[in-house]
This record gives C-alpha cells, sequence and structure tokens, in this order.
C-alpha cells in the first residue's frame, strides 16, 4: 500500500516545528549546536521565538538581535531545516515589543467602557442609563523580552491599536521589513512562514472594556447603528446594535490586520502562519496560509474530556477552514503550560500522547510543541513551562514522539477527509453542545462557517459548497430547506457494539483507497465489535511502534466486522489491505514480574529495580505499571522505552539467548520533582 510507504519513511517537511525559546544570553557556537542537535532528534524545524530571558545587551530588532538569529538561519540552513519567523517580541503580536507606540502614542490599543463620569481625555459617544459610552486608550500591555518588561512590571511594553491601519502598517515596516531586509536570500526557501500570536485589539491586563478604534463610531452609524444599543456589550443584553457591532468588528480586524499580513507574506513567497485570539475564531483562518490554533492551560484535557467547552473546538477549527480553503497544512501550538493541578512541569508523557492523538483526530496535521527552550537557568525554567524538548525526561529518546508526530502529520495532509455532516457556525460559535454527540457517535462532521453561506447550494436533498457535499446540515434550520436537518439520516464512520462514546475516528482517503484513524479518548481500555462500509480484508498499522499487519474480521451485510481492542492513550490506524498481510503475533504476557528496588538518585529523579526473567523460548512481552517513563535494560543491553502506563516491553529471544536473563528497569519521574511547587510521586504502582 503506498500510504504505508509513505508512512514508514514521511519527507521532513511533516516534522514537528517547535517553538524555540530564544530566552538566554546567547552564544553563536550553543545555537549551532543546539540546532544540530535538534535534527539528531528528528526535528527539522523550529520557530524562532524571541523569549523574555533575553539580556539587556541583545535589543530587539537591534543589529545585535538580528546578528544572532542569522547564525540559526544560516545554519538550519546548513542542516536542511526549515525556520518560521516569529512576529513580535513575545506577545502578543502586532506592538513589535512596544516600538509601535513608542514615538507614536496616538497609536497605543483603545476601547470603549461604560462610565459613570467621563475622565480628562474620554471620547464620549453617547450618554446611556447609569452614565455614559466613551472611547479611551486601554492601556494594555504586551509581555516583553527583558525582565522588567513582563506583566505588571514597570516597563512593560504597551500594545497597539491592530485596528489602525497605519499602526499595523508601522508594525509591518518594523518588523516583517526587517527581517527580510536581513534575510531576503532565505525567504521561501529555508524560511517558510511568518508566525503571528493571537493578536489582542485591547492588549493584555484590560477590564471591562470592548475593542474599539479611532473613527469606528463614524462607522458603526453609517452602518445604521444606534451607539446607545452598544451599552448591551457591558450588560449582556444582545441587541441589533450588539450584533452589527460584532459583524463590523470582525471585518475591520480581519482586513487591517489579517488581510495585511496575509498580503505581505503572500508576496514575499512565505505563509501567514500562526493562531487568532481563541479558540473558535473561525472567520479569521480564512487569512492563514496555515490556518492555526492554539492547545494551551489544560483547557481541554484527558480529566475534563475532549468534547466540552469552547475550546474544544480548536482541532476542528483550524482544519475545517484548512480543508474549504483548500489549504494543505493547519498546525497547532501545543502544550504550552498545560501542567497537571497548577504543578510546573508537572506534564507527562501520557498527556503529551493524548494530546496528540487530539489534534490529530480532528485533522491537525502540524504540530508546533510549546516549547523548546534555549535556557533553563534562573527564573526561565518558571516561565510558561514545561519544555518538551531538551530540557524533558524523554528527550534521549524524542526520536519516538518526532516521528508519531510526523507520521500523523504525513496522514492527516496526503489523504482525504471523508466527512458527510455540516455544522453551520458563525465565528465564536462553534457550537461545541452539538459538536460532541458527533464525536461521541463516530458521525464525521466539518464546520461551515457563515461567510461561505452565501456559496452553498442545494442540490438533490444534498449541500454542495466548493468541492464539499453533504446529506445533512447542523443548526440554522431556516436555511437549506431541502436538505436533512438531522444527522441521524447520516450513517456513521463506523458502527460499535457496544456504543463507544471515547473512540473518535477520522474516515480518511488516500488514492481513492479507504482507511481510518481510530483514536481512545478515555481513560480506560476500549473493547468492541467495529464494522466499518467496506467488504474486503483490513489490515493495521500502528503508528507508535511503525508496524504493520492484518486485521483478522469477517464480512457481514453490513462491512467488515472486528474485534478493536485498543488501549488506553492507543492510537491505530485500520486500511482496506489490497495485498496480504503477515497475521498480527500472540506473544507470552508477564504482568507480575517481582521488580526489586535497588537504588534512587532524587537529583536525577529516578528509581532503579531488578528482577531475573525465567528462560524462554521465544520473544515475551513483559507488562509492568509505572508512574511516567520506563526504560528497561535486559543482561545490560537496552530493551525499550514507554511513556504511559501499563508500560509493554517486548524481550526479545535473541537479546536473552534462551536462559534467564537479568532485568533492570529505570523510572524516571516528572521534572516537577525538580522545577515544581509539590513533589510527584514516581515508580512502580
Amino acid at each position: 500500500m503506498r500510504l504505508l510507504e509513505l508512512l514508514n519513511n514521511p519527507p521532513r517537511e511533516y516534522t514537528p516545528i517547535p517553538f524555540w525559546f530564544l530566552n538566554g544570553d546567547l552564544r553563536r557556537e550553543e545555537i549551532k549546536r543546539q540546532l544540530r542537535d535538534f535534527c539528531d532528534h528528528g526535528v527539522y524545524g523550529v520557530v524562532l521565538h524571541p523569549r523574555i530571558g533575553l539580556p539587556p545587551r541583545i535589543g530587539y530588532l537591534s543589529e545585535s538581535f538580528f546578528g544572532y538569529l542569522r547564525v540559526a538561519i544560516e545554519t538550519a540552513a546548513e542542516l536542511d531545516m526549515r525556520v518560521v519567523l516569529y512576529d513580535e517580541g513575545m506577545y502578543p503580536s502586532g506592538s513589535a515589543s512596544g516600538l509601535v507606540v513608542r514615538d507614536h502614542p496616538e497609536l497605543a490599543s483603545r476601547g470603549l467602557c461604560h462610565v459613570e463620569t467621563p475622565a480628562p481625555g474620554d471620547t464620549v459617544l453617547c450618554p446611556v442609563a447609569g452614565g455614559y459610552l466613551v472611547e479611551r486608550f486601554s492601556g494594555g500591555r504586551l509581555r516583553g523580552l527583558h525582565y522588567g518588561e513582563d506583566d505588571g512590571e514597570p516597563n512593560q511594553p504597551l500594545s497597539a491599536d491592530i485596528l489602525n491601519p497605519e499602526a499595523v502598517n508601522r508594525f509591518i515596516q518594523l518588523t516583517h521589513e526587517a527581517y527580510y531586509q536581513h534575510f531576503a536570500p532565505h525567504f521561501g526557501k529555508t524560511i517558510i512562514g511568518f508566525f503571528t500570536d493571537e493578536p489582542s485589539i485591547l492588549g493584555r491586563n484590560v477590564r471591562d472594556m470592548q475593542p474599539w478604534t479611532r473613527g469606528f463610531a463614524d462607522m458603526f452609524c453609517q452602518a445604521g447603528g444606534n451607539p446607545a444599543g452598544l451599552a448591551g456589550l457591558f450588560d449582556g443584553t444582545e441587541n441589533a446594535d450588539t450584533a452589527l457591532y460584532r459583524r463590523l468588528m470582525l471585518e475591520r480586524e480581519s482586513e487591517v490586520y489579517y488581510a495585511s499580513l496575509s498580503r505581505w507574506c503572500q508576496a514575499h513567497g512565505i505563509a501567514l502562519m500562526g493562531h487568532p485570539h481563541q479558540s473558535d475564531d473561525i472567520e479569521f483562518e480564512r487569512h492563514f496560509h496555515v490556518p492555526g490554533q492554539d492547545l494551551v492551560f489544560r483547557w481541554v484535557s484527558p480529566e475534563t474530556g475532549g468534547t466540552v467547552g469552547m475550546d474544544s473546538t480548536m482541532g476542528k477549527c483550524s482544519a475545517d477552514m484548512a480543508r474549504h480553503m483548500g489549504a494543505r497544512r493547519n498546525s497547532n501550538e501545543c502544550f504550552g503550560a498545560c501542567n497537571r493541578g497548577g504543578n510546573p512541569w508537572h506534564f507527562t508523557g501520557e498527556d503529551m500522547k493524548w494530546f496528540i492523538d487530539w489534534l490529530a483526530v480532528r485533522g491537525v496535521n502540524l504540530f508546533i510543541p510549546h516549547a523548546f527552550y534555549y535556557s533553563l537557568t534562573g527564573k526561565r525554567s518558571a516561565e510558561r513551562p514545561p519544555d518538551v524538548g531538551p530540557g524533558s525526561i524523554w528527550w534521549p529518546h524524542y526520536q519516538l514522539w518526532a516521528g508519531y508526530m510526523t507520521r500523523l502529520s504525513c496522514l492527516m495532509a496526503e489523504t482525504e477527509y471523508q466527512a458527510d455532516i455540516a455544522l453551520l457556525c458563525r465565528n465564536r460559535e462553534l457550537h461545541a453542545e452539538a459538536a460532541a454527540p458527533l464525536f461521541e457517535g463516530q458521525r464525521a462532521f466539518e464546520y461551515l462557517p457563515e461567510s461561505l453561506w452565501a456559496d452553498c447550494r442545494e442540490e438533490n436533498g444534498r449541500l454542495i459548497c466548493g468541492s464539499r457535499s453533504y446529506g445533512a446540515v447542523v443548526g440554522a434550520e431556516t436555511l437549506f430547506p431541502t436538505v436533512s436537518h438531522d444527522p441521524q439520516t447520516v450513517a456513521p464512520d463506523c458502527l460499535c457494539d457496544p456504543a463507544q462514546p471515547d473512540l473518535r475516528i477520522a474516515a480518511l482517503k488516500y488514492q481513492g483507497q479507504p482507511c481510518w484513524l481510530l483514536v481512545n479518548e478515555g481513560e480506560n481500555d476500549l473493547q468492541a465489535q467495529i464494522t466499518l462500509p467496506v467488504h474486503e480484508p483490513l489490515g493495521q498499522y500502528d503508528l507508535w511502534q511503525n508496524t504493520t499487519c492484518a486485521l483478522p474480521g469477517r464480512n457481514t451485510e453490513q462491512g467488515t466486522q472486528f474485534r478493536l481492542s485498543l488501549p488506553r492513550r492507543g492510537s491505530l490506524l485500520v486500511f482496506a489491505a489490497g495485498e496480504a498481510l503477515p497475521q498480527p503475533e500472540s506473544l507470552p504476557a508477564l504482568e507480575n514480574i517481582p521488580f526489586a528496588l535497588i537504588g534512587q538518585d532524587p537529583k536525577a529523579c529516578t528509581k532503579t529495580y531488578a528482577a531475573t526473567l525465567p528462560a524462554y523460548d521465544t520473544d515475551v512481552m513483559v507488562s509492568v505499571n509505572a508512574e511516567e517513563m520506563a526504560e528497561l535494560f535486559v543482561n545490560g543491553q537496552p530493551c525499550g522505552v514507554a511513556f504511559w502506563a501499563p508500560q509493554r516491553f517486548r524481550i526479545p529471544h535473541a537479546l536473552t539467548g534462551g536462559r534467564e536473563a537479568e532485568l533492570r528497569l529505570v523510572i524516571t519521574g516528572s521534572l516537577a520533582n525538580r522545577y515544581g511547587n509539590q513533589p510527584v510521586p514516581y515508580g512502580l504502582i
């Protein structure tokens, strides 16, 4: 099967491209060393992210700053790596670390307030019940690059008004044009994109204010709005004026900020990348050449589930808009500050596996891990941890993680997603409550945003939108009346007996051949009879292990039925097999080997156990239950690593020679024990 050949050796373009926090006292040789180290671990791209912790000697956008970036970009070119430039000094984007406003205070962020009495400098919009609506500077900020410039610190930079074309043009001149002046020969080659990061109209640390910009009052009134009706923005009363305000604000931000950046990137041969401010900002995605989103702070997580709340829409938000646009890639800046229980650095391998699978099965095909830290010295280790790369416990084995993300990215980029349900949505109204039963019932859907409704047509009971076609529509029942509004009329992607609400499935096609990505999103092993709508033998491909074998099943009237055993944190690619495949192996499974603790190193967060393996004439599978990462050694030779319980290790017969063997098991605990605010247990459970 050609898809499996591709997944066995995916192109480098599908590499994860992590944020690389340039947060220390940069040195040329250290920059080169770290990039070579990334390559050695299967990472062939980086986002060059200036980050708080840079020393004062390296001023943002100074010649010194660009000198270090030149070392990084030229080294990346030598290593055949790809670079994404970051368009800000920290975040949110749009202010050039305060340089936009520094000599032009009139370009600072502005907002609309409801006040009892106007203050000096306010522009009164109109009187309303309880006072006045006034326009004023928001006082919003962004996080700066140097100590003393972070939230609440005295030198924190002011944010710029990204609804003001003059401010946005100045931002582009200060940042994008400066980067192009220094690195033009690398654009469209080593440099593939510019990353814009959650631009905010008001800036950070602003309360009781709504987005605004100079001249917006005239625009609002000319569109037929009554300013007094905007009091509803503050008391939660929705009306025609608040609806008009949101529409005009969406159009203004789209055209002034996102479209300006998009046009600049396209004209300079690179992609606009990054993500908008909110997880359900779907309409802004159309300006990105690589639509993206941002998974942070465990807003979705294994313990809360993957289908609840506004943030649960983010994976489909970027992936579905990319499909409508015909964009091959969509991204997610993932794992940022995803610590358990607010304990810095308590982020586990099983967490990372869950997040990767959660994103992939929803269609994300470019992973941007947050983050690899240039330096962890001093306060840097506490700045939006954890380091999920070189500073993590799994870095010695990161090729496994990089390979897995690369294969998933390749799979989701090279295949065609099959969906027969359109979920109608508006910006910031992606209806997580309507999406949840579709996910849990294995019914594939795509978000269809309002900006595309006018391009749709009804034909023979189906909804046609560009190259997409749907047999059912969810939402806005007065629209498209000839198309079914009952998703139950559409067959699910698979039949499950019994029902499996934790099973996620993506139905795909590669060059006409059907395949399905299955993910267990729950906390228990999944056992069910699964029927897929195909009448031919099936194969299974383990994207983590990179192994293939037949999937035993039987032909039924409804399709091919098989027994699915998908463990917790499990994922599997099932495909219609066009050729004979080896049968799955059945190995002796050993689960209760009496390991004894023989040593521990609190500084390294490790515990070591020993046991004796009886003689076997075949390969065997050893299973243990441990907190965090487990490495097994057999007769002193490495025999594998596992990152979530139960940790399973295949011990080759050749490694033991059929004789009794000595086992050594090393458990490495969370680095929350080193950097966090409370200890985390580790060892055998």
